[in-house]
């Protein structure tokens, strides 16, 4: 039986884990933090396409993972559901959408009639759509039932943890890794008490701001901002205030909701995202915005990477 020691209890953490666990091996997972308290528990979160490099890898992660989110859609208590989507912005006819898009489910270009002031071509489609602490809730138990805990554990070197590791630090992994091309990604989302909502809101731009809101049960999470190389996560009241100003222009019904809460978190950003093993580790790691998107699909590639030795 294959022992191997995960380091991260974010997204790619856990899911590695389960895919390990569930080929037989003997899993340990080790995180400075426990999965409630990582970036990912304050992601939006969906599935949507990746346009990360290495292209070809993130193209078949993607799909990989739209198959896994699918099929969790349909086990209940997940945190899991396949939702309407909106998508707004300078966009390319249907016949000329790259593969990554096409990829969504039930496309279909809008009519100008469906599109919000402002917009000039949008897509719906049907996406999975997840509710992070929920799901993360679900990955951990997932996790126990195949025998593996948590042990919340500073590893400083990979070689610490043992003969075989795989590094899901993120953005850890500037010191765990010896990788100074990661670097932070700055996000802030606004949480607001849900006034009915279920279709997501997704405007695709390259302007640091740009805006969109996630529909879960009782909230609607708002944003949103991308600034590199911050690492300050005290939330900013300016960018609160232009979040709620534009999700409101969009949706009138969220501009009377209720601010419920305001998280600031640190994506993994990097040139290209990392699953490659180096020695006895495997390294799963720099997603960016894109680590739930990518998750199965990675971690089902540094889980058989890790199984091989």
């Amino acid at each position: 039986m294959t022992s191997v020691v995960v380091i991260g209890a974010g997204v790619s953490g856990l899911t590695t884990a389960i895919c390990l666990a569930e080929a037989g091996a003997e899993v340990r997972v080790w995180a400075e933090r426990p999965p409630l308290e990582t970036t990912s528990a304050l992601a939006g979160a969906m599935w949507g396409p990746s346009f990360q490099q290495p292209m070809d890898k993130t193209l078949a992660w993607t799909e990989q993972s739209l198959r896994d989110f699918r099929a969790l859609a349909e086990v209940p208590g997940s945190g899991v559901r396949m939702a309407p989507v909106l998508t707004v912005g300078e966009l390319p006819p249907v016949e000329h959408l790259p593969p990554q898009a096409t990829m969504i489910p039930d496309l279909q270009a809008c009519t100008a009639g469906e599109l919000p002031d402002g917009y000039p071509a949008g897509f719906r489609g049907t996406m999975p759509v997840i509710d992070m602490p929920v799901y993360l809730r679900y990955l951990t138990g997932r996790l126990a039932e195949a025998g593996v805990e948590i042990e919340i554990r500073r590893a400083s070197t990979p070689a610490e943890a043992g003969p075989v590791v795989v590094n899901c630090a993120g953005l850890g992994s500037r010191e765990l890794a010896g990788d100074d091309s990661v670097r932070p990604m700055l996000g802030q989302l606004v949480a607001v008490a849900n006034p009915g909502l279920d279709e997501v809101f997704l405007e695709l731009a390259a302007s640091a701001e740009t805006t969109h809101y996630v529909p879960h049960h009782d909230r609607v999470l708002c944003g949103g901002i991308a600034v590199a190389d911050m690492w300050d996560t005290t939330p900013d009241p300016g960018v609160t205030e232009r979040i709620l100003e534009r999700c409101g222009r969009v949706e009138p019904l969220l501009r009377e909701a209720k601010v419920l809460d305001v998280w600031v978190g640190l994506r993994p950003d990097r040139p290209a995202v990392r699953v490659e093993a180096e020695g006895g580790v495997v390294h799963n790691y720099g997603h960016g915005g894109n680590g739930v998107s990518l998750s199965w699909g990675c971690a089902r590639e540094a889980a058989a990477l890790a199984l091989r030795g």
